[in-house]
């Protein structure tokens, strides 16, 4: 049995590549992280004795804008500003509306479920069975148009 000449493979002649010089990096140089201590004095620092402080100047409050409420709060004695009435009746009505139609549309979406409930049961069963029908039928019905199976 001849096989005829040997398959001849295609070569091809890539051109000597370029000569770069080579490249040379320098050692890397970092800054080591420095820094100054600091001293943080003790909580209970007190001046040594004999010594005395100087003087703290007091601060002064600053002064209350009349169109402003405020609520003095028994118990931690502190002054609290409070919003004007228009902006508290506003709030107030917000929060009532949006309470009372997040309840409605809960019993809302309560009630749809529990009256479709039955409908969409029945109908889910009545397509279930329309399509087992269908396909109990197919396959008891007419023999289709393919080939016999052969045994192997």
């Amino acid at each position: 049995m001849d096989l005829g000449e040997p398959i001849e493979i295609p070569s091809v002649r890539l051109p000597e590549p370029f000569n770069l010089p080579r490249p040379t990096l320098d050692i890397p140089q970092a800054e080591v992280p420095s820094y100054k201590p600091l001293m943080v004095p003790p909580s209970d620092l007190r001046p040594p004795p004999g010594v005395t402080g100087a003087n703290k100047e007091e601060t002064t409050k600053p002064a209350k804008n009349p169109d402003i409420n405020y609520l003095k709060i028994p118990v931690i004695e502190k002054e609290v500003p409070m919003p004007s009435g228009e902006i508290l009746m506003t709030a107030g009505t917000t929060a009532v509306v949006s309470v009372a139609a997040t309840l409605t549309a809960t019993q809302v979406f309560k009630w749809t479920v529990t009256a479709l409930k039955p409908i969409l049961k029945k109908a889910w069963t009545t397509i279930t069975k329309k399509v087992s029908s269908s396909n109990s039928s197919s396959s008891s019905g007419q023999p289709d148009s393919s080939p016999p199976a052969t045994p192997d």
